[in-house]
């Protein structure tokens, strides 16, 4: 009887010590699931910050690129002079073109009914020096018929081709990571198609940065030159030439008389029998009718 009690004591501190372990166990997988669940939380918020916080400072940069980046303003000019010397003056332009490391684009000269001589001429000149080559330019021209100046801002255009370009560049590698470790043969040319797409717009905005730069870089300046000088007429040596005029009539009467000449012995010749058949019909009219006149005295 004892024996029995003491076993059933034994069975129930034993279900007893079981029944709290377990009830341990499970508080601390309890514990440890909301342990992870925070933990998983936070590092969900973390990136989340991250995230924001990234984005927040690619603004930021945006905005100070804009705001520091220095004005990109395509400048163009139009200039109408008049000048004494066109030559000379074409020539000046072209070695201040030179000086400031510039280019010609176009050149024509053409001549007007007056003989006055005309120029259109088209330069492109570094920005640096476009204010100096127009001071220049006008100051050595008699005088200014015309002055023109435009100013085109395209910085903002520029920042966001930038920007445009940065992004593009982006998504460029992440095509090119994924393309790496894509296995299936589908995968692979949606992913190729996505890329040619995207390194398609990345070279037209290449294309239009360049465009930008080029244009900000050099500025472009037409100039139409008009002679000015009063044209005296020179004396015409043709027409007061008498010597040559009189040889030249000389010649010309003498070629008529030969030509008239050897025409008249052509004819004589070549109607010789008709002549001498004339010439006997007559010589017969005549003596006939010199006979006949003796006759009736």
């Amino acid at each position: 009887m004892i024996k029995k009690v003491i076993l059933r004591m034994m069975l129930f501190w034993i279900i007893v010590v079981l029944a709290s372990c377990s009830s341990h166990d499970i508080e601390q997988a309890k514990m440890s699931d909301d342990t992870a669940s925070s933990s998983n939380e936070y590092s969900d918020s973390k990136m989340k910050n991250e995230l924001q916080d990234t984005s927040s400072k690619q603004d930021k940069a945006e905005e100070v690129v804009v705001t520091e980046t220095e004005r990109m303003v395509i400048h163009q000019a139009q200039l109408v002079v008049k000048v004494k010397k066109l030559d000379e003056a074409q020539l000046k332009i072209e070695e201040r073109v030179a000086k400031y490391g510039g280019y010609i684009v176009e050149s024509n000269v053409y001549r007007e009914e007056s003989a006055r001589m005309n120029a259109n001429i088209t330069v492109r000149v570094p920005e640096a020096h476009f204010q100096d080559f127009l001071r220049d330019t006008e100051d050595t021209a008699a005088e200014v018929l015309e002055r023109n100046v435009t100013g085109q801002d395209v910085t903002e255009e520029y920042v966001d081709l930038q920007s445009r370009l940065k992004s593009k560049r982006t998504v460029e590698e992440r095509l090119l990571e994924f393309m790496k470790h894509a296995s299936k043969t589908e995968d692979l040319l949606k992913i190729s198609a996505d890329l040619a797409k995207v390194q398609e717009e990345i070279e037209q905005i290449i294309g239009k940065v360049k465009f930008l730069e080029n244009q900000t870089s050099y500025s472009t300046i037409s100039i139409s030159l008009h002679e000015n000088r009063v044209i005296v007429p020179s004396i015409d040596n043709q027409d007061l030439n008498t010597w040559e005029k009189t040889k030249k009539q000389l010649i010309t009467s003498t070629n008529f008389l030969l030509a008239a000449g050897s025409g008249l012995i052509v004819f004589i010749i070549g109607n010789l029998p008709i002549i001498a058949f004339v010439v006997i019909v007559v010589g017969v009219a005549i003596w006939i009718f010199r006979k006949s006149g003796r006759q009736r005295q």
